[in-house]
């Protein structure tokens, strides 16, 4: 079996996978890369980033955005356009991200899921504090 390597700009998964020896990728396996894809900080910190531009973004401004490393950066970008999610514009050495049409559905739904999960922390903070203040309310005996 061939040794483990990084991958290349434009190589994805199921290339990387073929060229270490690995024929067929489980479903279970690939549902775990998927969740694990999009249910990470940073990939969904790239998708929100895209999602929040009408214009293709720069590979550097979503590195910066998402807090990690133009190679770190470019293999969850080669994953997501694996999947569809994305799309590249190249010109010259210059590498500009855009979403596909499901890629901004996806986006969307991150979004709204993340807004959704704000709202539950804030209801539940005002929940804690508002019980703190009765207890504190209460006369010690």
């Amino acid at each position: 079996m061939p040794a483990s390597r990084e991958l290349g700009a434009g190589e994805g998964w199921a290339a990387h996978l073929r060229t270490c020896g690995v024929a067929m990728i489980t479903e279970v396996d690939r549902n775990e890369m998927i969740g694990g894809l999009f249910l990470r900080d940073k990939p969904a910190k790239i998708l929100l980033g895209l999602r929040t531009n009408d214009a293709p973004v720069y590979v550097t401004i979503l590195s910066k955005d998402a807090n990690c490393t133009y190679s770190h950066t470019i293999k969850i970008l080669n994953a997501l356009k694996d999947l569809g999610v994305v799309d590249f514009e190249k010109t010259g050495r210059i590498k500009k991200v855009t979403l596909t049409e499901e890629g901004e559905a996806i986006a969307q739904h991150l979004e709204e899921m993340v807004r959704k999960l704000l709202k539950l922390s804030s209801a539940a903070k005002k929940t804690e504090s508002r019980a703190k203040k009765a207890a504190d309310k209460k006369p010690k005996k």
